[in-house]
């Protein structure tokens, strides 16, 4: 079946499924490398720009109402955006979808994954920000003895491919260092026994953490051994010198919306934690909703202070942009969960894992059902934007148009990376 997009010809072809070509004599038939060619396979990818979805006639059009109610934003930034939402006409209508894949399919076929590519991608300047990351963890301490690993995991050209909304290297760097502190905060207290994570200890230490985070004003008495904590602990001190950084390009809002959401990523880190710490599985249900705030949304909730301008919180935290918003966050968390599944710990979980304790599927059809759900989100989130691109304001369209540009550049990072592939799988 042929899923036609206006002005960007066939979108997909279905004359030879994805999984028919993957099962080839020549590739194995091992579902984690099945999962692993799915992800990054970008022959079927929509377009990384959303309007190749959304746009239909572009002929000038009434003004429509706006859904939220607030003051024209400021266009701080616009000159950057390279993408085509930000421009003043708006469709009457969007375009048709593409139907959304069933889920009742008897087969054990992966379907194909409904998720765009790239928008841009510079290597030199993922380089650059890749370089100046590493030179900064050097020096808070942090993956100490580790960091040719940490430069082969190419967090700076994970930050580059999914904010191209600006070619910055700094305010891209900022980016980078807190989302390397987060990485580094699981894996220290929660992932790897080496670097002295314990899941005992892990709400505590989480709970220290977030008061550099959201920071503490302390007794005068005591300050001094808060300090001194975070001068010895690399952790804060990357989150310190991290949101330092961080704090040059954002408006008060943007920092108070990114430590409430840090605040909700290290309650679900405690989540976890306790699952380790008890030996308790949990049910495909619970797990689903612990990933959903254990997500992608901590970095991707910069996605306008890297760009340069700010979506206002009435409209950020409006519902429906929230729901589409989780939902996109949580599909490219699923990325992770896939590529991961076979380079965790005995004691960890994520859904494909989950899937196969609960429901008894082989570890095919768990990749299958995982790909089917995360297809199933993102057709959820084109559907929200197309209401709210017709209604919104600019700044709102192009809110949308980065977080799906975000999308796209983390499929691309988890498809490369080495955290997830060696060399030789290059």
């Amino acid at each position: 079946m042929d899923f036609p997009v206006r002005g960007h010809g066939l979108w997909l072809t279905g004359s030879m499924s994805l999984m028919s070509r993957l099962l080839a004599p020549s590739v194995s038939g091992d579902p984690a490398e099945l999962a692993a060619a799915v992800l990054a396979d970008m022959r079927s990818a929509p377009s990384g720009e959303l309007a190749a979805l959304l746009a239909a006639d572009r002929t000038e059009a009434p003004p429509l109402s706006l859904v939220f109610p607030t003051e024209q934003p400021s266009t701080l930034g616009m000159s950057a955006a390279r993408l085509p939402l930000l421009l003043a006409d708006r469709p009457r209508e969007p375009a048709p979808l593409p139907p959304e894949p069933a889920v009742d399919d008897d087969s054990d076929e992966v379907p194909e994954l409904f998720c765009p590519g790239p928008v841009r991608d510079n290597p030199a300047l993922g380089e650059e920000v890749n370089e100046r990351m590493v030179e900064w963890a050097g020096e808070v301490g942090i993956y100490e003895g580790r960091l040719d690993h940490l430069r082969s995991c190419g967090f700076g050209r994970l930050i580059m491919l999914t904010h191209p909304g600006t070619d910055d290297a700094d305010r891209l760097l900022a980016a980078a260092k807190v989302v390397v502190a987060e990485w580094a905060s699981d894996d220290y207290y929660l992932d790897e026994e080496e670097m002295g994570a314990d899941p005992a200890m892990a709400a505590a230490r989480f709970g220290v953490l977030y008061g550099v985070v959201d920071p503490v004003s302390m007794p005068r008495r005591y300050r001094h051994e808060l300090e001194r904590f975070i001068k010895e602990e690399p952790i804060a001190l990357a989150f310190r010198t991290g949101m330092e950084h961080l704090s040059q390009y954002t408006s008060v809002a943007q920092m108070a919306r990114f430590q409430h959401q840090m605040a909700i990523l290290f309650q679900a880190l405690d989540q976890n934690a306790s699952w380790r710490h008890t030996g308790r599985r949990p049910a495909v249900w619970e797990y689903y909703m612990h990933r959903y705030h254990n997500s992608y949304l901590p970095p991707m909730i910069l996605v306008d202070a890297v760009a340069g301008y700010e979506l206002p919180a009435q409209e950020f935290y409006h519902p429906r942009l929230r729901r589409a918003f989780c939902m996109a966050g949580m599909a490219s968390v699923l990325l992770n969960d896939l590529h991961s599944m076979d380079k965790e710990a005995d004691d960890d979980i994520s859904l494909p894992i989950a899937l196969m304790e609960e429901e008894g599927l082989s570890r095919q059809q768990a990749v299958k059902r995982t790909v089917e759900i995360h297809n199933e989100l993102m057709h959820g989130f084109v559907t929200e934007s197309a209401a709210m691109y017709l209604e919104g304001t600019p700044m709102l369209q192009r809110f949308l148009a980065d977080t799906w540009a975000w999308c796209g550049g983390s499929r691309e990072w988890h498809a490369t990376s080495r955290r997830y592939h060696s060399e030789e799988s290059q």
